[in-house]
């Protein structure tokens, strides 16, 4: 019996130039997303993954289709491969991921709208207003205390903006009152709390304008009912139909990214191993430290890929399946 398959897709941090590169030259269908994703938006955003400049690459409006699109492309790999989900979900910017996953509206319209969060993100909070920090080893309750201490102190905003595992939260906000958030971490007992290196403050209430943006952008665009469950970030409930997963995407601008929930959905929804799906590995690590004895695997490159598919497929099904993957696997342009 095929084991039941959750499919995660990352969000912002995880992107590097050269990112999906090997996918593009070794399947067709990988080097069609790219190319795909260059017609959608009028320019060669494959060229700037895969070359760079990292720079570049690093501005929020780049990097959130950036990711999307080598995602999509590794995702189409896995189904040609006959890998395919039941389940779904994605941090922050991997949320829309998986709806392209699921068929909630199509790759095209979903780069096109990314693009759009990520300039509306990037200019909803000016320069140097914004802050992120992540807070290692606290007790979620108590690092929305210090939030909470934090804004009463200041009189700006600071709030959780991911719970990405019982030992990781992320907060956000303005500059001062992150760092007053920060402090009272330290003196609460955690471990580690240190400053990010991000360009806004993400997920908290700086990004209303942001909102109403992405709000605008999503009203005209054509969704349809997921074809599987996807997890929410901001509830961490799987939703089912167009009209929650539109709501679940405009209200995840300035809400908390409920990771730690969304994760123990899928386990309970039934899902018995776990694929990353796109760079990195980030989303496993934090998996790890959720639930760690749930399977995760990840598919960002052709070693990746092997390994994943050995892992769902099973290795006794003898060497003519790995045969006819290598076929498979050496049919794309080379670049």
């Amino acid at each position: 019996m095929t084991a039941r398959l959750a499919f995660l897709f990352p969000g912002q941090g995880s992107q590097a130039v050269g990112m999906g590169r090997e996918l593009a030259e070794r399947f067709p269908a990988a080097a069609q997303t790219f190319s795909e994703a260059d017609a959608a938006l009028g320019f060669p955003l494959s060229k700037l993954i895969f070359e760079g400049p990292e720079e570049e690459l690093r501005l929020t409006e780049n990097t959130q289709p950036a990711l999307m699109t080598v995602s999509i492309a590794a995702l189409r790999v896995l189904a040609g491969q006959g890998v395919q989900p039941a389940l779904a979900a994605g941090h922050s910017l991997g949320e829309w991921t998986a709806h392209v996953a699921a068929g909630t509206f199509s790759f095209a319209d979903a780069v096109r709208s990314v693009k759009a969060r990520g300039r509306a993100m990037q200019q909803a909070v000016p320069a140097g207003q914004g802050a992120m920090a992540a807070v290692l080893a606290l007790d979620g309750d108590q690092v929305a205390e210090a939030c909470r201490e934090a804004e009463s102190e200041s009189g700006q905003t600071v709030c959780a903006a991911n719970l990405n595992s019982p030992s990781q939260t992320v907060i956000s906000g303005a500059v001062a009152a992150v760092e007053k958030a920060v402090a009272l971490a330290k003196a609460k007992g955690a471990r580690r709390a240190v400053m990010l290196p991000v360009s806004a403050p993400f997920h908290c209430a700086l990004m209303q304008p942001a909102q109403e943006e992405v709000a605008r952008v999503l009203a005209g665009v054509a969704m349809a009912d997921p074809r599987i469950p996807v997890a929410a970030n901001v509830s961490g409930e799987l939703v089912s139909t167009a009209a929650a997963a539109r709501d679940a995407l405009v209200r995840q601008v300035t809400g908390t990214v409920r990771w730690v929930d969304c994760m123990k959905t899928l386990i309970a929804a039934g899902a018995e191993i776990v694929v990353e799906v796109g760079p990195g590995k980030v989303l496993c690590g934090l998996l790890r430290q959720i639930d760690p004895a749930q399977k995760c695997l990840n598919v960002e490159d052709a070693a990746s890929l092997e390994k994943t598919l050995e892992e769902v497929n099973g290795r006794d099904q003898g060497s003519g399946n790995r045969e006819q993957r290598t076929e498979n696997r050496d049919q794309g342009p080379k670049k």
